[in-house]
C-alpha cells in the first residue's frame, strides 16, 4: 500500500507510545484510548484513517480483513520498530513535517510572536528563546528547548531508517 498524500492515523491503546512520535513527525494521529472495537473501526472509516494496532483480533474483523479499513497490525512493542514497520508497509517517505502538531491533542501548531507568550512560559525560556508555537485547540505552547534537540536527533535517525 503506497500513499500519495500524507496519511492520517488512528492508534489504539495497545500501541499508545506510537501516538506522540507520529504527531511529532507531523502526522495527523488520533488516539483511541478506550471503547469497543466497532467504534475504533467506525472512527477509522469516517475520518479515512489508517488503523495502527497490536490487537491481532482486530485483523479478523470483516472491514479490516477485506481491506475496507487500512490497517497495520504492529508486530513489536518498541516504538522504533513500529515506526519502521508503518513506513515499510505503507511505503512512506521520510518527508514528514516535524514539530507541526500538538503532542497533547493533535492540533496543528501555529507560530506566535514571542511577546504573546510572555508570562505563559518560564522566564528563562522567554529570555533565551525567540521562536514559539501554540496549539489553537488546547493553547499549549512549544519552543525549541533541550528536549527539542533530543527529539530532533531521534527523528533524523528514524528518517534514515525509513530511507532504507
Amino acid at each position: 500500500m503506497v500513499q500519495t498524500e500524507a496519511p492520517k492515523f488512528v492508534v489504539d491503546a495497545n500501541a499508545g507510545k506510537l501516538v506522540g512520535w507520529l504527531r511529532l513527525m507531523g502526522y495527523d494521529t488520533r488516539f483511541f484510548s478506550a471503547g469497543p472495537d466497532r467504534e475504533l473501526i467506525r472512527t477509522a472509516l469516517e475520518d479515512r484513517r489508517i488503523l495502527l494496532t497490536r490487537d491481532t483480533l482486530l485483523a479478523e474483523r470483516k472491514l479490516v480483513k477485506n481491506g475496507t479499513v487500512g490497517t497495520v497490525i504492529l508486530t513489536s512493542d518498541a516504538a522504533e520498530e513500529q515506526i519502521k514497520q508503518v513506513f515499510a508497509e505503507l511505503g512512506l517517505k521520510p518527508d514528514f513535517a516535524p514539530f507541526s502538531r500538538c503532542l497533547a491533542c493533535n492540533g496543528k501548531l501555529e507560530p506566535v510572536e514571542a511577546a504573546t507568550v510572555k508570562g505563559l512560559v518560564p522566564p528563562y525560556v522567554f529570555k533565551t528563546r525567540s521562536i514559539f508555537s501554540r496549539c489553537p485547540d488546547c493553547e499549549r505552547i512549544y519552543w525549541q528547548g533541550t528536549h527539542w534537540e533530543a527529539m530532533n536527533a531521534r527523528l533524523r535517525q528514524w528518517s534514515r531508517l525509513a530511507e532504507k
